[in-house]
């Protein structure tokens, strides 16, 4: 069979678009070495060593079926149908590739492990990172030259995030797994960028793909919407450029699991702002880098090992009283992953002060006065976090104990930063002599305390007298 007949027999499913059509039709081709079926020892050759070997299995699976069922080759719309139903489907549909790659008919009435789910999302995760070291994309590099890794416990910890609302029960049954996918828009989106990615490996020689024949799917694609294709899972990291080597305690794992949770307009470009291995345990340190930068996530890793934070959408700013949004949320990346929204009970999401006698002096996320849901103390090294927080729905204690000292903080800038008055080109209004600087004496502050000169003093025009 040709590509021409290929394409014909492409153009007669219905359910394919024209585009999808071109993409099954020279995936087809490839795997089938242009003959009307599709081996599984030919398909493992090419998809073998693109994915993690688990999620193989259970889309051959699906494909050429199990034990007595199982068929030693696949036609056309099979092939397309899975294409459809793991990019576009159904939840019924992506239900249907679920149980069937899990050896169950979706007519079984026998209820399903959810070991045995949770082990199917993980290799969904694993055959993701996999691809993304494979494509090598561009926000992919700018975090793996600085030496941030994809960790096997951090694998393990995303897939046991994505599925832990399953674990009420030892065993689950249909419905149950259509209400999960319903809510799972990141597992959604992990299997599409695989799918798409496997569907879209090309082909230039016989007898193989060399590195340069695969493309990923932004590249060369444009069946599946532009909206979905165009978000990426990963930000560009900025900022680092000049740092030889940066010891973030991130790996990709908890990039992609923070990042999807962020306001779209946040997702594509994370801007290095602190860190205490670089720029030393100090709070007005800290504070002099994050204030004026806009919306920020805080990661903190205690000294027992747990790793925690939260996403600040309100630009960091000396104040008594709270200030920020609903789109804020604490997180947790380690033990487990985790992620606490809004309540709308109350509107206690950012906090920070300093040189106060009268109240704390320090920084918070949600909570009230003594029982933070996350408290970085002034006294660099200390923090809180409450049993209980009515700002963050579902939130549990962040840290081991109330109390922590923690080893390493950082934080990084989301967007483009405000304007400063001076990018505005705003005058303070005021008598003579009066400079822009003083409408900013927080900032004036920390400046000071930072130890940075205030190079413009020495600028001020002369006050005439009378």
């Amino acid at each position: 069979m040709g590509a021409n007949s290929s394409k014909k027999l492409a153009a007669k499913c219905s359910f394919l678009s024209k585009d999808e059509q071109l993409i099954v039709s020279n995936s087809f081709k490839l795997a089938s070495k242009n003959s009307e079926k599709i081996k599984e020892e030919e398909l493992t050759k090419i998809w073998g060593s693109q994915m993690d070997a688990r999620l193989l299995q259970y889309l051959n699976n699906y494909l050429f079926g199990i034990g007595e069922q199982k068929q030693s080759t696949v036609d056309l719309e099979r092939f397309a149908e899975l294409f459809v139903f793991c990019t576009r489907g159904t939840v019924d549909e992506k239900v249907k590739v679920l149980l069937t790659s899990l050896g169950k008919s979706e007519h079984d009435s026998n209820e399903i492990p959810y070991l045995l789910v949770k082990e199917y999302v993980e290799s969904i995760v694993a055959s993701y990172m996999k691809i993304q070291k494979l494509s090598n994309n561009k926000q992919y590099k700018t975090w793996f030259s600085r030496g941030c890794f994809i960790l096997p416990q951090n694998i393990q910890r995303l897939a046991e995030s994505l599925s832990y609302e399953l674990a009420t029960g030892e065993n689950l049954d249909k419905k149950s797994l259509e209400v999960w996918l319903q809510g799972s828009t990141l597992l959604g989106q992990l299997l599409l960028f695989v799918s798409m990615y496997l569907f879209s490996i090309s082909h230039k020689e016989k007898g193989g793909i060399s590195s340069n024949e695969k493309s990923a799917p932004e590249e060369q694609v444009s069946s599946i919407s532009e909206k979905e294709r165009d978000r990426s899972l990963i930000p560009f990291c900025r900022g680092l450029d000049l740092m030889p080597s940066y010891p973030s305690i991130l790996d990709l794992n908890q990039i992609v699991f923070i990042n999807a949770h962020l306001p779209q307009q946040y997702q594509l470009e994370w801007r290095f702002l602190f860190s205490s291995e670089i720029h030393g345990e100090s709070f007005s340190t800290l504070i002099g880098r994050i204030v004026n930068q806009g919306p920020s996530i805080l990661i903190v890793e205690e000294k027992n090992g747990y790793t925690f934070g939260g996403f600040a959408p309100g630009n960091w700013e000396l104040n008594p009283k709270f200030f920020g949004d609903d789109s804020s949320f604490l997180f947790t990346l380690a033990p487990r992953m985790r992620v606490f929204s809004s309540t709308g009970y109350n509107q206690n999401f950012q906090y920070l002060n300093l040189h106060q006698q009268t109240l704390p002096n320090g920084m918070a996320m949600g909570g009230q006065h003594g029982y933070w849901g996350l408290w970085i103390d002034s006294e660099y090294g200390k923090g809180q976090s409450s049993q209980s927080c009515t700002t963050y729905m579902g939130y549990q204690q962040l840290s081991s104990a109330k109390e922590f000292t923690f080893r390493h903080l950082e934080v990084w800038g989301l967007g483009q930063p405000p304007l400063t008055p001076q990018e505005k080109g705003e005058r303070v209004q005021g008598g003579p002599g009066m400079s822009i600087l003083d409408g900013n004496a927080d900032h004036k502050a920390m400046l000071e305390m930072t130890g940075k000169t205030l190079h413009s003093e020495g600028l001020r025009e002369p006050v005439e007298e009378d």
